[in-house]
C-alpha cells in the first residue's frame, strides 16, 4: 500500500513504494552530475570588518605623528611624553586577559563595538585634556578599549573565515589596516594648520563611524549561526592551546614581530636615519629635516612592501600550508634587519625597509591563520587570541628598551643585529620539515598543522 513517510533528519516527506513499503531510489540530475568545486568567497560580514579596519587605522594614522608633540605641549620632558605613548600599550597588556574572558562570556561582536566606543571616548578626552595627568588617564582608558576591539576582531576573523581561505582573509584585513596607516599620516600632515587637538577629534569621529557600520551591518544570519554553534562548544583554553606546537611557535613569533616590526621600527629607525644622513652629509651639518624625511619615507616603503606581500602570501598559504611562509618571512625580515645596522646610504636604508616589509608581510597572514586553524570556527578562543596579542605587546614594549640600550652601549649595528638574530632564531620553530605536534582530540578533523 502506498503512503508517505517523513525523513527524520531533513523533514522532507517522501512517497513510499507500494510493493515494498521502502523509499524509492530516484537518480536525479544532481546525484549523477559530477560535483562542482566552488571557490569560497569572502563573507559579507568580513567585508564589513575590512571597511571598519580601514577607518580605525586611518584615524590612528592621524594621531600617531602628532601625539609626542602634543604631549610635550603640556610643558613636560621627553620622558613623560614617552610615558604618554607607552601607557596605551601597557594597559593593553594588562587588560588582555580580561578582554579574552569578556569575549568568551558575551561573544565578539558586542565586545568589539564596546571597545571601539571606549577608544573613541578616550580620544575625545585626549583632545580636550586640560593637563598632563588627564591626558595620561585618557590614554590609559583608550588602551583598555583597544585590546577589546583588536582581540574581538581577530576572534571574528577566526570564526567567520572559511577554513580554506583563512590566510587570504587575514591578508585582506591586514592590508586594509596598513592602507589606513599609510594615508592617515598624510591626512594628519594636511590638518596640521588646524591645531594638534583636531586629529584626536577626527579619530573619535572615525571610530564612532566604524562602530555604527559594525552595529548596523555585522548582524547577519550566517554570523548568528556561527556564534550559536561556538557558544554550544566549550572555548579553547590557553592551557589546551599550548599543547599545539604551532601555537607555541606563534607566541614566539608574535614576540619577535612585536620587537622588530612594531617596536624598533618606530623607536630606532628615526634615530638610525640621523646617523645615515650624517654619514652622507658629514659631521657638523644639521640633518634633522633630511633625517625626518628619510625616516618617514623608509616607514612608507616598509608599509608598501608589507601590503604587497600580505595578500599574495595569505592566498598561497591557504594552498601550500602556513609553516613555509612563516619560516621564509622570519628569515627574510631577520636578515634585512641585521643589514640595517650597516646601511650607510639612504638608498640602502629605504631598500632594506622594503625587504623587511615584504618579510613581515609574508609571515603575518600565515601565522595569524595558523592560530585560527587551531581554534577553528566551531568554538571560541578569546583567551587564546588575547594571549597571543600579549606576547606581541610585550615584544613591542621590551624591544625598544633593550635595543635602545644596546644602541647606546655598542651602536646601531649591534642593536639591529640582535633584533634580526631574534627573528632568525624564532624561524627554527617554523621549519617546514619539522612535523608539528598537537592533541588529536582537541583539533578540528581537518587540522594538520602544516
Amino acid at each position: 500500500m502506498s503512503g508517505y513517510e517523513q525523513d527524520p533528519k531533513t523533514g522532507v516527506i517522501n512517497s513510499i513504494a507500494p510493493e515494498t513499503g521502502l523509499l524509492p531510489v530516484i537518480a536525479s540530475e544532481e546525484a549523477t552530475a559530477p560535483p562542482s568545486v566552488e571557490k569560497p568567497k569572502v563573507p559579507e560580514q568580513i567585508k564589513v570588518m575590512i571597511v571598519a579596519s580601514f577607518l580605525i587605522a586611518l584615524g590612528f594614522g592621524l594621531i600617531a605623528p602628532v601625539l609626542p608633540r602634543y604631549a610635550t605641549s603640556f610643558n613636560v620632558g621627553t620622558a613623560i611624553a614617552g610615558v604618554v605613548i607607552s601607557i596605551f600599550a601597557f594597559t593593553r597588556l594588562l587588560f588582555a586577559p580580561g578582554a579574552g574572558k569578556l569575549i568568551e562570556k558575551f561573544t565578539e561582536r558586542p565586545v568589539y563595538i564596546a571597545g571601539l566606543l571606549i577608544v573613541a571616548v578616550g580620544s575625545l578626552a585626549t583632545a580636550f585634556a586640560p593637563n598632563i595627568w588627564f591626558l595620561l588617564a585618557a590614554r590609559a582608558f583608550g588602551g583598555v578599549g583597544s585590546v577589546m576591539f583588536s582581540v574581538s576582531a581577530m576572534g571574528l576573523l577566526v570564526r567567520l573565515s572559511p577554513p580554506t581561505i583563512r590566510g587570504r582573509v587575514s591578508g585582506y584585513y591586514a592590508t586594509s589596516f596598513l592602507l589606513g596607516n599609510i594615508l592617515g599620516p598624510v591626512a594628519g600632515a594636511l590638518a596640521t594648520p588646524l591645531g594638534m587637538r583636531v586629529p584626536f577629534v577626527a579619530y573619535a569621529v572615525l571610530l564612532f563611524a566604524a562602530s555604527a557600520v559594525l552595529f548596523l551591518r555585522l548582524k547577519d544570519t550566517g554570523m548568528t549561526t556561527t556564534m550559536m554553534r561556538a557558544q554550544v562548544n566549550p572555548p579553547l583554553t590557553f592551557r589546551n592551546a599550548l599543547k599545539f606546537s604551532n601555537y607555541r611557535a606563534a607566541l614566539a613569533g608574535n614576540f619577535a614581530v612585536g620587537w622588530v616590526a612594531l617596536g624598533i621600527r618606530v623607536s630606532l629607525i628615526p634615530l638610525a636615519a640621523i646617523s645615515v644622513m650624517t654619514m652622507v652629509s658629514g659631521e657638523g651639518v644639521n640633518v634633522d629635516n633630511q633625517a625626518a624625511f628619510l625616516a618617514g619615507f623608509a616607514m612608507a616603503a616598509y608599509a608598501v612592501g608589507n601590503a604587497f606581500a600580505q595578500n599574495i602570501a595569505g592566498k598561497f598559504s591557504d594552498r601550500s600550508g602556513r609553516r613555509p611562509f612563516v619560516f621564509t618571512g622570519l628569515i627574510i625580515a631577520g636578515i634585512s634587519t641585521i643589514f640595517f645596522g650597516f646601511a650607510s646610504h639612504p638608498i640602502w636604508f629605504v631598500g632594506l625597509s622594503v625587504v623587511t616589509g615584504i618579510g613581515t608581510g609574508i609571515l603575518a597572514p600565515a601565522m595569524q591563520a595558523s592560530i585560527a586553524d587551531i581554534i577553528g570556527n566551531k568554538r571560541s578562543g578569546g583567551s587564546v587570541l588575547a594571549s597571543s596579542q600579549m606576547f606581541s605587546d610585550v615584544g613591542q614594549i621590551v624591544g625598544p628598551i633593550l635595543a635602545g640600550a644596546i644602541a647606546d652601549a655598542a651602536g646601531f649595528g649591534w642593536a639591529f643585529g640582535v633584533s634580526g638574530a631574534l627573528m632568525i632564531l624564532t624561524s627554527v620553530l617554523w621549519l617546514p620539515a619539522m612535523r608539528p605536534s598537537y592533541p588529536a582530540g582537541l583539533a578540528d578533523e581537518e587540522y594538520t598543522g602544516r
